[in-house]
């Protein structure tokens, strides 16, 4: 399997499960609606840990352009492989953003919650403030980078290093990702928006584009500034 394919169907696990949390809780008639933040940010744990599991051998499981440009400019990874890690992320990440969409199909007519629905597949705002929403996906997405590189510096039991990560994940979304919803990845982010935009969706609203920017901005610049910070401090 080649690198691309690996992120494609990395990113794709990543957002099957990650995005199908979210709908199994928001949707109404699930069998754990109403579950809570915590089933949420556990489920994206999980998410990110299997995706990991699935293609880490392969492509290194970026999953999250942030993650590719960080470790690019850090001289980690190369230049020339960035725009077709970006892509296969895009696109595995609109791909398990229809699955989800597939997977609820009965679902979505019977809840009558735009908001909630958009929430499914892509990030929001808990109060709208474009500066302090940027500022928090910044240093979510900061912690992020420097926690995945804190955790390469480190030796762990054969095959532990995909839990190690999914517990990182867990603990941005507790800590810090009650102020936007912790995209920390644009193509987690964008990926799905695009499909909530283009899927026949019942009752879905819109998909909020003035806030678009915010998830994919914050996240480069917080994957950049961490893998800054570590190697000036590290």
């Amino acid at each position: 399997m080649s690198p691309y394919l690996a992120e494609y169907l990395g990113t794709l696990i990543l957002i099957l499960l990650g995005d199908g949390v979210v709908a199994a809780v928001v949707l109404k008639q699930t069998k754990s609606e109403n579950a809570g933040w915590l089933t949420i940010v556990i489920g994206w744990g999980l998410a990110v840990t299997l995706a990991i599991y699935a293609v880490g051998k392969i492509s290194g499981a970026h999953l999250n352009p942030a993650v590719t440009l960080a470790l690019a400019w850090s001289g980690s990874f190369g230049w020339e492989l960035v725009p077709g890690y970006v892509l296969a992320q895009f696109a595995g990440a609109f791909s398990g953003a229809v699955l989800v969409w597939l997977h609820f199909l009965p679902h979505w007519k019977i809840t009558d919650n735009e908001a909630g629905k958009l929430g499914i597949f892509c990030t929001g705002p808990a109060i709208r403030s474009y500066s302090s929403n940027l500022i928090s996906e910044i240093i979510a997405t900061t912690v992020l980078i420097l926690g995945l590189l804190f955790i390469g510096a480190n030796e762990f039991t054969q095959g532990l290093n995909p839990l190690v990560v999914g517990l990182l994940i867990i603990a941005i979304g507790l800590s810090l990702g009650g102020t936007t919803g912790f995209a920390i990845n644009p193509a987690r982010d964008l990926g799905p928006r695009i499909a909530h935009f283009l899927l026949p969706i019942s009752g879905k609203g819109k998909s909020d584009w003035s806030y678009a920017w915010v998830p994919v901005v914050g996240p480069v610049i917080g994957g950049l500034l961490g893998a800054w910070l570590y190697q000036v401090l590290f």
